[in-house]
């Protein structure tokens, strides 16, 4: 390890390698958003393919979800023990092995494997960028990166909207699938060549704090101590139950039951209703690093953070239950309620400040499982509550439901929206300092 003396004759890393070894990171990230809420636009072509229902249905993109929660312990575990590159390696492998699986399967039971596969395997892609950002970034950056972050993850979640309806339309669903993750395959080629996991790796200086250097040989042990610690600080626990309430309703909604609900509604076809939830993707990203920023300018966590859960919420309800909502209003509101959900990347920061700094790698991991637990819940419960309101219509093969039953099944989403304003005002402000 390099003497003081020597570290402080170093030059700060230049900011277009931090930049691009940060980006790498980001581009694995956006394949993650896209695999995620890939179903969306394809629910007609799965339901028939695979001959299943709505429960089904949701059980199939929910793999993801299950895996991708399962991981976050163990990958926080890898990331401190390996390091970020050769995890980020691995995850960009497993994806596209898992979308390979997925696009070329005709049983149901393999593709579920597949969506399992691809769910573990990105679930590296968060928490790569989080470890990256801290090592190669000052701190103060690290609210504004996280939602830098989370819009570039929501430009796959657009992809995965108009775009990938019109190659689906085009090439088929399956071969869409496998380019995909040949695709990923080259992110991670990029990766190995020139991602390193701290600047002094090139001969610089690390931004990352002491407590956080020389941690790849941290033992499991000393991992799942820290784990019992975190929730020990009140914010933890409250953050992780309310991140659910503001990710999982945009997520379950554009990533799944969105399309059909609109498509019923308002007789959209699969493409026009995609339209109106890439404009709520849009809103979703484009906000996110805009409260980041503005959080750290007020000095403030809190209030933007329960502001965005107030409004959500009303705009949850709104969205689901105002009787003859014309589109262009509904549009307008999906609008609204989308950028106040982008307050919920705060929740990164949030849970950080109020934790010993040596357990960052912990706490990123467990508030991502608190986000991920809202649509892991929430698509399958919505798909089964569809099928228990489901009245027998079948069109082209593909179960069809009604209006009411989808506002039936939405009230799920409404509810954890509405009990994440609480949690969140129980939480204490940390003024943008970490305060252990």
């Amino acid at each position: 390890m390099e003497s003081r003396e020597t570290e402080s004759v170093l030059h700060a890393p230049p900011s277009w390698l931090c930049w691009s070894v940060w980006i790498i990171g980001a581009a694995f990230y956006l394949i993650a958003f896209y695999q995620r809420v890939s179903p969306a636009v394809m629910t007609g072509e799965l339901m028939r393919d695979f001959h299943i229902g709505a429960k089904q249905l949701g059980n199939l993109s929910g793999f993801y979800f299950y895996l991708y929660v399962a991981m976050q312990i163990p990958i926080g575990i890898l990331i401190d023990r390996w390091g970020a590159k050769k995890v980020l390696i691995a995850g960009c492998v497993s994806a596209a092995a898992g979308a390979f699986l997925f696009g070329t399967t005709e049983s149901f039971f393999l593709a579920c494997a597949g969506r399992a596969i691809i769910g573990g395997a990105t679930a590296v892609g968060w928490l790569v960028i989080l470890k990256l950002a801290t090592h190669w970034f000052p701190r103060r950056r690290f609210a504004m990166l996280s939602g830098l972050g989370l819009f570039i993850g929501n430009m796959g979640s657009l992809t995965a909207q108009v775009p990938l309806r019109l190659l689906i339309e085009t090439f088929g669903w399956r071969i869409t699938a496998v380019a995909s993750g040949v695709v990923t395959l080259g992110v991670g080629v990029v990766a190995w060549m020139l991602v390193e996991n701290d600047p002094s790796d090139k001969g610089f200086i690390s931004y990352a704090p002491d407590e956080l250097r020389d941690r790849t040989r941290a033992s499991f042990g000393s991992i799942l101590t820290g784990l019992r610690r975190v929730f020990g600080y009140k914010n933890t626990w409250l953050i992780f139950l309310a991140q659910g309430g503001m990710v999982g309703p945009v997520l379950s909604f554009t990533g799944l039951w969105g399309v059909p609900f609109l498509s019923r509604r308002y007789a959209l076809s699969a493409k026009s209703a995609a339209a109106v939830c890439s404009v709520m993707i849009i809103c979703w990203a484009v906000a996110s690093p805009i409260c980041g920023s503005l959080s750290d300018r007020m000095r403030r966590r809190k209030p933007i953070y329960l502001g965005g859960a107030l409004v959500s919420t009303i705009g949850w309800m709104g969205l689901f239950y105002a009787q003859s909502l014309p589109l262009p209003a509904f549009v307008a509101a999906a609008a609204i309620t989308s950028l106040a959900c982008g307050s919920g990347v705060l929740g990164f920061a949030y849970s950080k400040e109020k934790v010993p700094i040596r357990y960052v790698g912990t706490i990123s991991a467990v508030t991502n499982i608190g986000n991920m637990l809202g649509p892991t819940l929430l698509q399958p419960a919505i798909g089964w509550a569809l099928d228990k309101r489901w009245t027998g219509d079948i069109v082209h093969g593909t179960r069809v439901y009604s209006v009411q039953a989808f506002q039936a099944a939405f009230a799920l989403i409404v509810l954890w929206a509405a009990l994440s304003c609480i949690l969140i005002f129980l939480t204490k402000e940390t003024y943008c300092e970490q305060n252990v």
